[in-house]
């Protein structure tokens, strides 16, 4: 992405989602980071987590995908420590999310034990879609068809790769593609 380019997108995005430029430096070669709302209130930042690789996952409370959750926590307790990062994304782009953020939190942390990184809900494929999906889509042709699409970000923030919802976040495919770009190995 060029500069001059990023920069015109940088105006047109709302503050509260701004996409910024970070890591190293603002380059024509500089992979954008983005905000999300989190699920807590605040924001979550994705540029602190530059050097990390983070796996991104689209997600929903009332889908037969939903037991996933349980593994993208396996894998936040597990390789968290060694430096990867799980983000969770409730979305109800495929009506199948909870009514609100209350709901959504209390679910998964009542039945699933989440600790893990958590947005609040936003569009990742229909509507007014967040920043991060709407890069996705306009850089690298990735739209969620469904519910726990997985995207793995290598530690530039680069897209390393996809999965569509039938991989476990835990299945040896992404295992593999995460595991050589952790910074504590």
């Amino acid at each position: 992405m060029h500069r001059r380019h990023a920069l015109g997108l940088l105006a047109a995005l709302p503050t509260a989602a701004a996409t910024t430029l970070a890591g190293r430096g603002a380059h024509a070669d500089s992979q954008p980071s983005f905000t999300f709302p989190s699920i807590d209130g605040g924001v979550i930042d994705t540029a602190l987590w530059r050097g990390r690789p983070v796996l991104v996952v689209n997600t929903a409370s009332l889908c037969g995908f939903t037991p996933q959750l349980e593994q993208m926590q396996a894998l936040h307790d597990s390789w968290g420590p060694k430096g990867l990062v799980v983000l969770a994304v409730p979305s109800d782009d495929f009506r199948q999310e909870l009514d609100d953020a209350a709901a959504v939190k209390e679910f998964c942390t009542l039945t699933y034990g989440l600790t893990l990184p958590m947005t609040d809900i936003v569009h990742v494929a229909r509507g007014e879609v967040h920043p991060f999906y709407r890069w996705l889509r306009d850089a690298h042709g990735f739209v969620p068809r469904w519910n726990f699409n997985k995207v793995l970000l290598g530690p530039a923030g680069e897209v390393v790769a996809t999965w569509g919802s039938p991989t476990r976040p835990d299945a040896a495919p992404i295992v593999n593609a995460f595991r050589p770009l952790l910074p504590r190995a």
